[in-house]
């Protein structure tokens, strides 16, 4: 299989998915359900197609594998070029699971123009499996930057009622920040004379150069993870996305950032992370600091969640800035465990928000009287989030805080903070929506999950386990690509070592 186009397949097929909708035509209810079906059918052989890319996968080979090149734009030096590494392999797994997850969660909530939000999910697909695969730093921008619009639209159109602000911000924000990463692009190909991204590895920039387009990148991916103070976009955008939005939008859309970082700043611009990662060091502290304790004073589900990500985030951008294996495999396993979890966590809240239509954590008391199966799967989730052990979201956190302790106690200390404090707001959540008397007479009525909605989360469910039992699973694809692009790093560490002696 090794001759076949895997990664083009499984990055162009849910665009033919989506053509395949827009012709369909009929009476509203026979559109709708055929807009479901054949949405469903391409994400789940979409997925099928991203499995054998693990199972083709080499976890020996350090270097890129089922590599597809071909000339797009000859008179510029621009290639098609498609790859995938330990790094970029769980990324594009990630993406087409949680489209599966969200077209099936969503199958009774949305109501409305279902065919065109079908086509916006597959196409978002597309642009998500294509950033991990890109190999051409042009190629890599066009669907860096797609992804806006799609998302734009989900917010736009299915989102709640200040939908229109919270999209226009969202939009705003990220193409700011990301007109700077695209003046990088534009001056390293001035440079280097290409803009083949393992090329572009093994060229080496001048430090004062590197500085500047460091600070430029930082600019996109600092507001793609995001990382404080950019982060005030996120609350908003995910309040009124509507619940299928919000899982993309914490599960993928927030990973750009830290695969920016660890795919361009650390193996392109090695001197200037070097340089810069005691500003990295403190942004991310007063992330996991700060915003757990404006999650402790929310009092909108969805508005906790979204703080909570962006502290889970500051521990990933320690994680990739810890020169060593465990932060950088620390960061990419807790990576893919929030965007695992906190998919699910924002899919909790949707469960009943479709019911109360409500987001408020007053609203709910003693659920668990009346939905037994969701109080379970809820505080498996949440016991994920705050990071006990046996689930995926301890492996991470502990390979950062390990990783970050062998280079700065300190950085380790306050890190590991942010797991008190998300324990704190996270058991705050359950406790209240989920112990207790039931009060509310409404809440007396309100049927437990729907079989759709357990199909959802029973995948979520297996690798929260699955990963916390048998980490290696994960560790093991990564282990080669992490040990080089240390490697690629090591020659800026030295100098600093023998100049700190």
């Amino acid at each position: 299989m090794s001759d076949w186009p895997l990664l083009s397949l499984v990055t162009f097929l849910p665009l033919v998915g989506a053509a395949f909708i827009m012709l369909i035509r009929g009476d509203e209810r026979v559109v709708a359900q055929n807009a479901r079906a054949v949405a469903l059918w391409t994400s789940l052989v979409t997925f099928g197609l991203s499995l054998l890319i693990l199972a083709n996968f080499d976890n020996s080979q350090a270097g890129f594998q089922l590599v597809e090149r071909r000339t797009w734009l000859p008179g510029f030096g621009i290639d098609y070029h498609m790859g995938v590494d330990g790094i970029s392999l769980w990324f594009v797994l990630l993406s087409t699971l949680l489209t599966v997850v969200v077209i099936v969660g969503s199958w009774h909530s949305v109501q409305t123009r279902i065919k065109e939000y079908m086509v916006a999910f597959l196409v978002m697909e597309t642009l998500m499996v294509g950033v991990f695969c890109a190999l051409d730093m042009v190629l890599f921008y066009i669907f860096f930057e797609g992804i806006l619009i799609p998302m734009y639209l989900i917010i736009g159109v299915w989102g709640g009622a200040r939908r229109i602000y919270a999209s226009f911000k969202f939009f705003l924000y990220t193409l700011i920040g990301s007109v700077l990463f695209l003046v990088a692009i534009l001056v390293m190909y001035l440079e280097a004379g290409t803009t083949d991204i393992p090329t572009l590895m093994d060229t080496t920039f001048d430090e004062n150069l590197q500085r500047w387009l460091w600070l430029a990148m930082f600019a996109s991916f600092a507001v793609k993870v995001p990382m404080w103070p950019f982060h005030t976009w996120l609350p908003d955008a995910h309040v009124e996305a509507p619940t299928a939005g919000s899982v993309l939008l914490a599960g993928v859309l927030l990973k750009l950032g830290g695969y920016g970082f660890l795919r361009f700043s650390l193996p392109m611009l090695p001197d200037a992370s070097l340089y810069f990662a005691p500003l990295i060091y403190v942004l991310s502290i007063v992330a996991i600091i700060y915003t757990s304790l404006v999650a402790l004073m929310q009092t909108d589900m969805k508005k906790l969640i979204a703080y909570s990500s962006v502290a889970h985030m500051g521990i990933v951008t320690i994680g990739i800035f810890t020169p060593n294996a465990l932060g950088l495999q620390g960061s990419i396993m807790q990576m893919i465990s929030h965007g695992i979890v906190s998919g699910a966590l924002f899919m909790i809240v949707g469960v009943v928000y479709d019911r109360i239509h409500s987001r408020d954590i007053d609203r709910y008391d003693g659920l668990a009287e009346r939905m037994p199966s969701y109080a379970l799967i809820f505080m498996i989730f949440m016991m994920a989030s705050v990071g006990l052990p046996g689930t995926s979201g301890f492996i991470g956190e502990v390979l950062v805080i390990v990783g970050i302790f062998q280079t700065n106690s300190w950085v380790a200390l306050l890190a590991a903070s942010g797991m008190v404090l998300g324990a704190s707001y996270m058991l705050w959540l359950y406790r209240r929506t989920i112990f207790g008397a039931l009060t509310k007479d409404d809440l007396k009525l309100i049927k437990d999950v729907r079989p759709n909605e357990a199909i959802a989360f029973a995948p979520l469910l297996v690798l929260v386990f699955f990963m916390g039992i048998y980490p290696s699973f994960f560790l093991d694809p990564m282990a080669a690509s992490v040990e080089n692009l240390l490697v690629q790093i090591g020659a800026a560490q030295a100098p600093a070592s023998l100049a700190q002696r």
